[in-house]
């Protein structure tokens, strides 16, 4: 059988893969700490749930507007301004199920054939998919260990052309923990503006930071038509299955991302959207107890990692990964995450599946009980030794 060429430009992520090889070796009796997805190990803070289940029994089981319900489309335009320092509008915002959709939407309503999109590499590894899916140039600009894993102003002017359509940014960034500054993005926000450029902002990891204030490109003036903000409830909330997640753009691209929903997914399903108006305006304390203890096993990680022959790691200021380098390990990336799963029972992604400028590098995630990374930190230990 004949399948579509653009198949052969689909990416995938590979968490994943991982995640079904450590659950081949569990079946056959083998114990495995899982360090490899992206995924918060908490519950859904209880009134989300009693909320879901209210919604549920007062029939919120049919459909809803493509891009949302209103009462959550206000809340996420009130909450989301607030944290930004901006004001957003309930039109603004489109409601997908999980904040991939709004990724995806987006760059098929930018982007024809031949433009180019500059994004991180590392990277989550959907950005250069869906650029490709969708026949776009995908441009990597490396976020260097050396600059804190932000992204490199100087560099990405040079990267800009004439054919650049859309700049992809994630902060706290997704697998190195990297957090870019107020003056960083003001620079991006000085690129786009002058040089007539659609901004992509994931902030999935908004309200995971530690030790520092989140910045949002938003802040800053002359974006307004040119800014898509996404974010999504999985990782602040511990909602990763429920799939609710928001863009926040310019009025006429919501309308167009409201009608591609209509044609692939008719809408997020009702009763958990009235679960996310509960998650953004209910008590916040679960899920400051979750970051808190984010930072905790942060601190465990890193330091223990430190100690670990032939490996260094920075601390990352968001999120919850860690991104060390392993060069002096004297093994590659791919082969060490292998034998890291295979002989310690540790899994972890080696760096490049989020691009190939994660060559030299594991991505760990510290979602996890810190009695169980203070093991993988032994098991990891015994097949390098340690400093």
């Amino acid at each position: 059988m004949r399948y579509a060429e653009r198949l052969k430009r689909l990416g995938t992520e590979t968490a994943f893969d991982m995640l079904a090889k450590a659950k081949a070796l569990e079946a056959k009796g083998r114990e495995v700490i899982h360090l490899e997805i992206g995924e918060p190990d908490f519950d859904t803070p209880k009134n989300i749930k009693e909320a879901a289940k209210k919604a549920l029994d007062e029939g919120w089981t049919h459909y809803g507007p493509a891009p949302g319900l209103p009462e959550l489309r206000q809340t996420i335009a009130q909450e989301a301004g607030k944290l930004r320092g901006v004001e957003f509008h309930p039109e603004q915002v489109v409601v997908t199920p999980g904040a991939k959709p709004i990724m995806s939407f987006a760059i098929m309503a930018l982007v024809d054939e031949g433009d180019e999109v500059i994004y991180p590499n590392p990277g989550f590894p959907i950005y250069e998919s869906m650029i490709e899916f969708m026949c776009g140039k995908a441009v990597p600009i490396q976020l260097k260990e050396e600059f804190d894993f932000r992204l490199d102003t100087k560099e990405l002017k040079k990267l800009v052309n004439k054919k650049t359509k859309l700049i992809i940014i994630n902060s706290p960034h997704n697998p190195t923990g990297g957090v870019l500054t107020k003056e960083d993005l003001k620079v991006i926000a000085d690129i786009a503006r002058n040089n007539n450029i659609w901004v992509l902002s994931d902030e999935v990891y908004s309200r995971i930071i530690y030790d520092m204030k989140f910045e949002s490109i938003a802040q800053f003036p002359g974006l307004e038509d040119r800014l898509i903000v996404l974010d999504g409830f999985s990782k602040t909330y511990a909602m990763t299955g429920w799939r609710i997640g928001y863009g926040i753009m310019p009025v006429t691209l919501a309308n167009y991302l409201a009608q591609i929903e209509i044609n692939i997914n008719s809408c997020t399903a009702s009763f958990i959207q009235r679960a996310g108006i509960e998650a953004l305006k209910g008590p916040q304390d679960e899920s400051e107890k979750m970051t808190a203890e984010f930072k905790r096993r942060r601190d465990v990680i890193v330091d223990g990692l430190n100690q670990i022959k032939g490996i260094t790691c920075k601390k990352p200021s968001g999120a919850f990964y860690v991104f060390p380098n392993v060069r002096k390990t004297g093994i590659d990336c791919r082969e060490l995450a292998d034998r890291l799963l295979n002989e310690a029972g540790v899994a972890c992604l080696s760096g490049t599946c989020f691009g190939k400028f994660g060559e030299g590098y594991l991505r760990f995630s510290y979602a996890n009980s810190v009695e169980n990374i203070k093991k993988a930190l032994s098991k990891i230990e015994a097949i390098l030794g340690k400093k």
